[in-house]
């Protein structure tokens, strides 16, 4: 059993943080299914700005809708619900086998939505139509302007996950929306098996405080996050209101980490894996994280649900003068800037291809 087989054994899910259409043709993803245990993935805009910009898998695909009349979103969304719908049929046999906990992809909404519930809500409830897969998650910001779009989602039975959450107290507002659609599915009598992952990205808090804090607290904050994280998920699902939610049928909504990719070259390449270990949760990983957790991977002490040292190592990012509650409202404001900058780059990219390769004949 190689080290990401272990990590699935453990009662943790490895996802893979990416998906291109070269992915799929060579069958890389099956491959990494079938030998490395991954049992899901996940995208983002900016993933599919670096595969469409600097590869040629997508252009005669481009310029065939393109001929057809799609153009910008519309045809951003043609070649992104071909790749998904693709990886998701590759992942339907561990959807099945897990009864519905695991073997889901992820399509983002548009990232300029992100502080607009209402239509957020339009586009993911037409997105996850258009797909036609039982194991599709659509991917809200949990921006508090995202939260009500979940929570209505939710209520409309769209399978959502909620990305772009960097601390506790921003998990704890997601998880509480999605628990309201869920009450209120019971309540109006519908089915409450509505799945749902809440993602807290870790990475980026390490890169925040990268050279502003003591050497010996460095590349130390976001195992610490991740941990409180998974603290108030572990309280959240013993509460009494989540257990009388569970025991009308609903399910828990997993805790997924993502941003696990570790940026600092000086740092260990699985750092963010072996440091966050835990069952019934979820590490969505870039590929090379994956493919080094597979050539040297070793297992973590598995995290405990009173959240460990946690509270003891933010307390000295704080007595070194960084204010966490600041710091998570500026990641994540930062982060749905960048989905915006990478959205409009992608749409930039596509329709610069369209045009060019339509040109060329």
């Amino acid at each position: 059993m190689n080290p990401t087989q272990q990590l699935s054994a453990s009662g943790q899910s490895l996802w893979l943080d990416n998906i291109t259409r070269d992915l799929l043709t060579s069958g890389t993803l099956e491959r990494y299914i079938k030998e490395l245990g991954v049992t899901g993935l996940t995208s983002n805009p900016t993933i599919f700005d670096q595969a469409i910009k600097h590869g040629t898998a997508y252009d005669a695909v481009i310029v065939d809708r393109f001929r057809a009349g799609l153009a910008g979103e519309s045809l951003f969304f043609e070649l992104a619900l071909e790749d998904l719908s693709r990886a998701a049929d590759l992942f339907r046999s561990v959807h099945e086998r897990t009864a519905g906990v695991d073997g889901w992809v992820s399509l983002e909404v548009s990232p300029v939505l992100a502080r607009d519930a209402k239509t957020t809500l339009t586009q993911a409830k037409e997105l996850h139509g258009r797909a036609a897969r039982p194991n599709l998650f659509i991917k809200i910001p949990g921006t508090p302007e995202g939260l009500p779009a979940i929570e209505e989602a939710t209520f409309a039975g769209i399978p959502v996950n909620v990305t772009l959450l960097f601390c506790a107290e921003h998990y704890l507002a997601a998880a509480n929306a999605y628990l309201r659609g869920i009450e209120r599915r019971i309540a109006s009598g519908l089915s409450p098996w509505v799945p749902s992952v809440t993602s807290v990205f870790i990475s980026r808090w390490d890169v925040a405080v990268a050279g502003k804090v003591p050497a010996a607290l460095l590349n130390t904050l976001g195992i610490a996050i991740g941990k409180q994280a998974y603290k108030a998920y572990v309280d959240f699902l013993d509460s009494s209101r989540w257990r009388r939610a569970m025991n009308a049928g609903a399910r828990p909504q997993r805790l997924l980490f993502a941003s696990t990719g570790t940026k600092d070259p000086k740092a260990s390449d699985i750092l963010y894996v072996k440091g966050l270990l835990a069952p019934l949760t979820i590490n969505t990983m870039p590929e090379g994280t994956l493919k080094a957790f597979a050539e040297h991977g070793e297992m973590g002490p598995e995290l405990t649900t009173d959240g460990g040292d946690c509270e003891v190592v933010l307390g000295r990012f704080r007595e070194a003068g960084v204010d966490l509650g600041a710091l998570a409202t500026r990641l994540q404001d930062e982060g749905a800037s960048a989905f915006v900058a990478s959205w409009n780059n992608l749409l930039s990219v596509i329709a610069d291809k369209s045009h060019a390769l339509a040109k060329a004949g």
